[in-house]
């Protein structure tokens, strides 16, 4: 797994991150924070990275407030089949999904 170091103005000031990522997921929560989870692209690479910020207007923390440099892995996008299950809904008797 490729993994490289950015500054946090490099991020912030030079990529407008995390504002212009390709996809920010909320990924988790605690009790003052919410967590996300971006892909962004530099250099005609892509790399995904975690930030929190203040869960409401009260907390004060914006993203990579206490860090310096910040340590993303290069992804790719790719194609996954995945299955699931799903409930049975029964028309005529017959099992149509």
């Amino acid at each position: 797994m490729a993994t490289i170091k950015f500054t946090k103005e490099f991020l912030k000031d030079e990529l407008d991150l995390p504002y212009s990522a390709i996809s920010d997921t909320v990924v988790d929560n605690s009790r003052w924070s919410l967590i996300h989870e971006i892909v962004f692209e530099t250099g005609g690479k892509f790399y995904k990275t975690n930030y929190s910020e203040g869960a409401t207007e009260m907390q004060d923390e914006r993203a990579w407030d206490d860090e310096d440099e910040i340590e993303c892995i290069e992804v790719e996008k790719k194609m996954i089949k995945v299955e699931v299950w799903v409930p049975v809904i029964k028309t005529n008797e017959r099992n149509l999904i």
